[in-house]
């Protein structure tokens, strides 16, 4: 495996491990990190997690990684890979806006 996909599968697992510690200690799921893959839906068959719930996935992600959910956004909520993925877009817009701003 080359160094930039290694580098990418780190990045990525940087973000998922904490995310599903943090869903599982904030919602009280009765799973371990390993239990839960990464495309499992958060919501109705799946976690079954409801509206209140919701909230707590949001409050989650600002809380792991600064990073603010629109209100109007609600795909990013559908599983654990969309909210990484959305994490690692926000990521990288901020670093790549903050190569461009220049130093004081």
């Amino acid at each position: 495996m080359d160094s930039v996909m290694q580098s990418t599968i780190d990045k990525r697992t940087a973000v998922i491990n904490p995310i599903k510690a943090e869903l599982i200690k904030r919602l009280n799921l009765p799973y371990q990190p390993e239990d839960l893959h990464e495309d499992i839906s958060l919501f109705g068959a799946g976690l079954g997690l409801d509206s209140l719930d919701a909230l707590e996935v949001v409050l989650t992600v600002e809380h792991c990684f600064g990073i603010k959910i629109p209100d109007n956004n609600v795909s990013i909520l559908r599983s654990i890979n969309t909210l990484a993925d959305y994490v690692l877009e926000q990521k990288d817009r901020r670093e790549s806006e903050d190569a461009k701003t220049p130093a004081a």
